[in-house]
């Protein structure tokens, strides 16, 4: 499996558009930037971004996915050729989501899956943190939220339903963002306070990173359920609703403490993000500058490419592959090749 490139733009007014096998990026009618095709996996373009017809249909008949996001990183649209996924395991997809026992509980057995995932990673990050902040009071405040994962995974196992499983999910993040930003450096931490998770808009500096890293997440997430022909739209854990990659969210779970929020911390406190990189709009949200949004891509790209050691495979595999392995590890759970999903957890 090669780790192709996403290609981000993030700058308004770019105009894409194809010459000859490779993609040409201009702004105010100077080229900027040239990246082959067959170097890419899916071009995402933030706000006001122009890419010409000619273009689109190259990338549909390449299977290369162009998405839409708006200024924020909020979804608006996805470009892609046919469908290409295997109508057999999607079948077997919608035949779990089926009202009746033995559907129920094997939705319920990979939302636990999922969200045991997500609760792993987070507490490594904490302690992590703990390790590394250097301050008593703050390692301990970090410690104890640490345990109080413990717990809620033991609560996790004996849920008895979905809206179980939710509200120990919901309740666990309360505690995880609460104390996030004690991991922050001293003398930047009043400037990346965040008081719980806010979104749509996002409404100070560390929730408008995350929102960021998570929308390149989401598309990477989504990109890899549907290369093995899973159904983003039908999840276990997230509600089905109309243009709702459910599925996609499911998976994202557990990736999000590893490609997301450690490297948010780490772009604030190596100063490669500061203060000065947001603006504060009317309304209250707060976005990052478009400066500051080509250092997250780049440090975004970087982290794709460090090399981790899969849990179950025992391989070492490059982060940005990680996905779409868990994608196919889920493709065998939903078949029933395996008895259960085992998420992404590396130490």
């Amino acid at each position: 499996m090669q780790l192709l490139n996403t290609l981000y733009v993030t700058t308004p007014e770019s105009y894409l558009h194809l010459d000859n096998d490779t993609l040409r990026i201009e702004i105010e009618r100077e080229t900027r930037l040239r990246v082959p095709l067959h170097h890419l996996s899916s071009v995402v373009c933030f706000g006001h971004v122009m890419v010409s017809p000619i273009l689109m249909h190259r990338l549909a008949d390449e299977g290369k996915s162009l998405v839409l996001l708006d200024g924020h990183g909020r979804f608006k649209a996805r470009l892609e050729g046919p469908v290409s996924g295997n109508v057999l395991l999607r079948q077997a997809q919608h035949r779990r989501l089926l009202n009746n026992p033995a559907s129920a509980d094997s939705c319920l057995a990979v939302a636990k899956s999922c969200i045991a995932g997500k609760l792993k990673n987070c507490r490594q990050v904490l302690l992590r943190g703990a390790r590394e902040t250097g301050r008593d009071e703050d390692n301990a405040a970090l410690a104890v939220t640490a345990d109080e994962f413990v717990r809620a995974l033991a609560r996790l196992e004996h849920a008895p339903d979905l809206d179980a499983v939710r509200g120990i999910e919901g309740d666990a993040a309360k505690r995880y963002f609460a104390v996030l930003s004690l991991i922050v450096r001293s003398e930047a931490r009043e400037s990346f306070t965040m008081s719980g998770r806010s979104r749509r808009p996002p409404l100070d500096r560390m929730n408008a990173l995350l929102s960021f890293l998570y929308a390149m997440l989401m598309n990477d997430v989504r990109s890899a359920v549907e290369s093995v022909g899973l159904d983003p739209q039908i999840g276990f854990l997230h509600a089905v609703r109309p243009g709702r990659a459910a599925l996609a969210l499911d998976l994202m779970e557990e990736f999000r403490p590893l490609l997301a929020d450690r490297l948010a911390l780490t772009l604030i406190n190596r100063r490669q993000i500061e203060a000065g990189n947001f603006v504060e709009r009317p309304g209250g949200a707060c976005v990052l500058k478009d400066d500051a949004r080509k250092a997250v891509v780049t440090a975004y790209q970087e982290r794709k490419q460090e090399t981790l050691t899969h849990p179950l495979l025992e391989t070492p595999i490059p982060l940005g592959l990680a996905p779409f392995v868990q994608a196919r590890l889920l493709a065998r759970t939903v078949r029933g090749d395996a008895e259960i999903y085992l998420p992404f957890t590396p130490k």
